[in-house]
């Protein structure tokens, strides 16, 4: 069974990090996809980063690009989101999320994932 469970939100000022951890039940799978995505109240879900474990190379929304990172460990049962000069607009419940498909799929424009963790809330102040 894959459950993701994440970890590592807080509050922060504007300008400073955080990093998330998500970490998923040992699996069959060799690989997969991974992800982070967040919601605010009253917003759809939306795409943070993504990863397919066996390729590597992460996708980034545009607005986080060059302040986030993805990286994983070297049995990829935990991915990690480093989140650096943070900005209010940051702010939301923060979503890990895996599944296995075709990796052409794994993007942060693509949420149709069937295991996803409880979230972790994450709050910049400005």
């Amino acid at each position: 069974q894959v459950d993701p469970v994440e970890s590592g939100g807080g509050s922060v000022q504007a300008g400073g990090s955080l990093r998330l951890s998500c970490r998923i039940s040992r699996t069959t799978w060799n690989d997969a996809c991974m992800g982070w995505f967040r919601q605010v109240p009253g917003k759809d879900r939306e795409g943070v980063a993504t990863i397919y474990t066996g390729i590597g190379g992460a996708s980034y929304a545009t607005d986080v690009a060059g302040r986030f990172t993805l990286s994983q460990d070297h049995a990829k049962t935990t991915l990690y989101l480093q989140m650096n000069d943070l900005k209010p607009e940051d702010s939301g419940t923060y979503y890990c999320a895996v599944d296995q498909f075709h990796p052409a799929r794994c993007r942060p424009s693509y949420l149709n994932f069937d295991y996803w963790g409880r979230g972790t809330q994450v709050t910049v102040s400005a």
